[in-house]
């Protein structure tokens, strides 16, 4: 009798063990696929980050490539005006001229209306500055496109 209840408790405590065991393996395989899951989920996350900031740098080569275009088109009008190859001319009209007496001559036709020499530098400054403007509103209106994606 003595050996049957030795053997029943050595079954009992065998099965009590691999229960426990098989418990453990199953928590340890939930881990696993847990960790797993986590580790794709990074994994696209970084993904999708590395592609961002590759279009966001892109963006800003773009974008910083423009405006040095047009910074620099800018300075060559600017030293043709300067050197006097080019003309700034206002679009304007002037009202005829009433003459004082009825029997004076009209006003001969002048040539266009150019912009006064000390005025040119701020037109320039506007230009640039605007130029400017212009691409940080494209740099910006891209990197919402980007988040929104």
């Amino acid at each position: 009798m003595r050996d049957a209840i030795f053997i029943l408790v050595l079954c009992l405590t065998a099965w009590f063990s691999v229960h426990l065991l098989q418990g453990q393996r199953d928590t340890a395989r939930a881990e696993r696929d847990q960790a797993q899951d986590e580790r794709d989920a990074l994994r696209e996350a970084a993904r999708i980050t590395s592609e961002r900031m590759t279009q966001a740098a892109s963006n800003d080569v773009k974008h910083t490539q423009e405006l040095t275009d047009a910074r620099d088109k800018n300075l060559n009008r600017r030293r043709a005006v300067d050197a006097g190859d080019q003309r700034l001319l206002v679009k304007a009209a002037c009202p005829a001229a009433v003459p004082a007496h009825a029997g004076a001559g009209g006003v001969a036709d002048a040539a266009p209306a150019e912009l006064a020499t000390n005025a040119r530098p701020d037109y320039f400054t506007l230009v640039d500055q605007l130029a400017l403007s212009r691409q940080m509103i494209l740099g910006l209106q891209d990197q919402v496109r980007l988040c929104l994606h």
